[in-house]
């Protein structure tokens, strides 16, 4: 062995060893998956690319099904076999400008539209009672008729307009210190709430009152407002909510059709219910191909519209329910997020608003196809036909991809984002004289914002 001049054997230096945690880290596969997929899921963009994907997903394959499921309808109307796909087409990119614009709105603009959106809303839904203006579908006078074949029902507007009016007030009360009193919290939120809700219920419209009434919920639970409180006013809409089921045997004949696995005789025969169970059970786990569904041939009422999720499961199988309702569960989980994060209480209530929105509306659809709840006629978001139902709801979406870019983190993050192809066009090298790159200079006047909470 060679020695050092002082006659020492040379001393062999050591490689310092990983900890223990950081090597079974690396060394395991699962492990490290699953920390790069929880690295990923807290950067500050999370949210903002949920909300834009997820809706863009859900509304692309709504269109794909939209237009699987009405074909035999159309046929049967005497219509071409695209003519619902067309028009749902045509509220898509009417929606998506929309939503475009609100993802683009500033936060004040948001808040000053509140007023206006609430008083269009109510006055189109004071319309609907007045002979030769409103129209009937289904036995809910809920519509109005614009001309030929097309039609808006306002009560879906009702529900923005409730958002967006009651974000504003509350945020406003609460930077007066305000919500600390009952009467505050209560007055005017619920009454003009009670008062929608009358409105919808003049034409029959239970399902969408019952959408209108978990926002008006979600909202109060957003404003914190205390236990009694909260459940007296859950009684209270209990209450109301049997007497008008008891009061309307088409009602209690829904509610008897839960868990019904047979067609029955009588009032409540529980076809469409019977019908989606087995269009759900005949898919599979892949389903029997997509346009190869035999319940739209008349046995499946409503197929592209309120069952259009059991044609779904049909087609798709297992695996394309269990994708839709992945999608919404991000949607929902993004909403929430958003809402959690911020710190300007109107972005709070109107995300939250929006996502018990979506949320509260995709379960009730979903659990009436699966013969969990009684079937309400409400439309699945963004993924059945029905243009009235698409353009609030990806307004609603604008909207929260508007709040997810607002975060502090999320706008340092996108400016901190660089060139995809090299440099920009009429970028210099480094001896040029030319001034730094945009994108650098953008990191430096990010790096203050990062103590907002960017991981």
């Amino acid at each position: 062995m060679p020695s050092s001049r002082t006659g020492r054997p040379p001393v062999q230096q050591r490689t310092p060893r990983r900890p223990a945690a950081a090597r079974t880290v690396r060394d395991n596969p699962v492990r490290r998956l699953y920390a790069n997929a929880r690295r990923a899921w807290d950067r500050p963009l999370t949210a903002y690319y949920l909300i834009a994907g997820g809706s863009v997903l859900i509304t692309v394959l709504g269109l794909v099904m939209v237009y699987s499921a009405s074909q035999i309808t159309a046929l049967q109307l005497s219509l071409p076999g695209s003519y619902f796909f067309r028009k749902q087409f045509l509220a898509a990119c009417i929606g998506g400008v929309l939503a475009l614009a609100a993802s683009r709105m500033p936060v004040k603009l948001h808040r000053a539209l509140a007023y206006p959106i609430l008083a269009g809303a109510v006055f189109m839904m004071a319309l609907v009672q007045l002979p030769g203006i409103g129209m009937s579908v289904n036995g809910n006078r809920n519509w109005i008729s614009l001309g030929g074949s097309f039609q808006i029902q306002p009560s879906e507007f009702g529900k923005l307009a409730l958002v967006l009016w009651g974000a504003d007030l509350l945020a406003r009360k609460q930077d007066k210190a305000m919500l600390s009193q009952w009467k505050h919290m209560l007055v005017p939120l619920v009454p003009v709430a009670f008062m929608l809700l009358g409105l919808i219920m003049l034409g029959g419209d239970m399902g969408t009152a019952i959408i209108l009434t978990a926002i008006l919920f979600g909202l109060l639970w957003l404003a914190g407002a205390p236990t009694r409180l909260f459940a007296g006013v859950l009684s209270i809409a209990a209450v109301i909510g049997v007497i008008l089921i008891k009061t309307s045997p088409n009602r209690m004949a829904r509610l008897a059709c839960i868990g019904a696995t047979e067609p029955k005789t009588g009032v409540a025969d529980c076809w469409q219910a019977v019908h989606g169970i087995y269009a759900l059970a005949s898919g599979g786990i892949f389903g029997s191909g997509l346009g190869a569904s035999v319940e739209k041939w008349g046995q499946l009422p409503e197929a592209h519209t309120d069952f259009i999720f059991a044609v779904t499961g049909e087609e798709l199988g297992l695996a394309g329910t269990l994708s839709v309702l992945a999608l919404f569960a991000a949607l929902g989980y993004a909403g929430i997020r958003v809402a959690g994060r911020t710190e300007d209480p109107f972005v709070r209530y109107a995300a939250g608003g929006v996502t018990t929105w979506i949320t509260a509306q995709a379960v009730i659809n979903i659990g009436a196809v699966l013969g969990l709840l009684p079937i309400a006629g409400v439309p699945l978001p963004l993924f059945s036909y029905g243009g009235s139902a698409l353009l609030p709801t990806m307004f609603a979406i604008g909207l929260l991809i508007a709040f997810a870019r607002d975060d502090p983190a999320a706008r340092a993050a996108l400016a901190m984002r660089q060139p995809r192809f090299g440099r920009k066009r009429g970028a210099r090298g480094p001896g040029s004289g030319r001034s730094p790159r945009r994108w650098n200079t953008m990191r430096r006047r990010a790096s203050a914002a990062r103590s907002s909470g960017e991981r």
